[in-house]
């Protein structure tokens, strides 16, 4: 019963988050002249910030599983610093004139292609060091590297797009978050692939489960260690890619809410990723809300937001957390 009230809470939540954003923004929607144009806008940045919400968060619940640790992210792995940089080559490839911008692309999908192709060389580095006897550690370790790279790459691209005003604001814009700028093509190109990750996780949800246990326990209940943490990567950098293509750089969504959903839904992963994917669309909705109606001159970088209510949030989560495992 706690289970099935906890869903019906989220989907009021979503359902709550979805209309306050449709409905508050800037420009009034009493002008029939302005209200689809106005409706238009928000539900694509609705669909934007529900999508990246919802991948980074099933995302996180899937690292948070393999490593067995709430304290984990997607970013451990490098795959959205990955297809962060993919995204920033990708307009800087458009800006500059590059014989990529000439592929047989739209302007328009080169962004998500940039974070996708970004996302997959990640991945590769990282399964090659994801063999059948690898430990977490050398994963943890290979991520933290391959992260450091990439944020080191990515602000020498940074420093790159200061010559041209355009490109520079762009560039800040996308490393610090934001769905302000997508479009309903980038959108549709992304849905698929926060389609089939959250399918093939939740598909590989028993696994998930087995390997909560140990990897020795899962082993001798018939589960294929290393193949399990192979795929269950592959999904999380497949969400990763999504995530980053419509949203840019957006942090603890995947840290804080697997972690508040777990004493609610209970850890078994078949009922956490749908759990989690219905929360972080709605607090990321949410988060788009603050970003839009806050007083200042410019639109607060959705990033920024996320940051200011997610480390607190984390923090108080972690000390209960501690508290019970003091009481226990």
């Amino acid at each position: 019963m706690k289970i099935v009230l906890t869903y019906v809470a989220l989907l009021v939540l979503l359902v709550g988050a979805v209309a306050l954003a449709l409905l508050v923004g800037h420009g009034s929607l009493a002008d029939p002249t302005l209200r689809s144009i106005l409706l238009g806008l928000r539900a694509t940045r609705v669909g934007a910030a529900l999508l990246a919400g919802a991948a980074l968060a099933t995302g996180g619940a899937v690292v948070q599983g393999v490593f067995r640790d709430p304290l984990v992210s997607p970013s451990i792995l490098g795959t959205t610093a990955g297809a962060s940089l993919g995204g920033q080559l990708a307009m800087l490839a458009l800006v500059s004139g590059s014989p990529l911008s000439s592929l047989a692309v739209s302007r328009e999908m080169m962004l998500p292609l940039g974070c996708l192709l970004g996302a997959g060389l990640s991945l590769a580095i990282v399964l090659t060091f994801c063999r059948e006897r690898t430990g977490t550690l050398t994963l943890i370790l290979t991520g933290f590297i391959l992260s450091s790279l990439f944020l080191a790459l990515s602000s020498f691209i940074t420093s790159l797009a200061q010559d041209s005003w355009d490109m520079s604001r762009a560039v800040v814009s996308f490393t610090l978050g934001g769905v302000g700028g997508v479009s309903t093509r980038q959108l549709l190109a992304a849905l698929p692939l926060l389609g089939i990750g959250m399918f093939a996780c939740w598909l590989w949800s028993d696994n998930l489960d087995l390997l909560l246990s140990g990897e020795d326990e899962a082993s001798s209940l018939g589960v294929e260690v290393g193949r399990a943490r192979r795929w269950a990567v592959t999904w999380v950098a497949v969400l990763a890619a999504a995530a980053i293509a419509v949203g840019g750089n957006v942090g603890f969504v995947g840290l804080i809410v697997p972690h508040t959903l777990r004493p609610l839904v209970g850890v078994r992963h078949r009922r956490l990723i749908p759990a989690c994917a219905l929360l972080g669309g709605a607090f990321l909705v949410a988060c788009d809300v603050i970003a839009r109606v806050f007083p200042s001159r410019s639109e607060l970088p959705l990033g920024v937001i996320t940051g200011i209510i997610g480390a607190p949030v984390f923090l108080v989560l972690l000390a209960r957390s501690q508290r019970e495992v003091s009481h226990g």
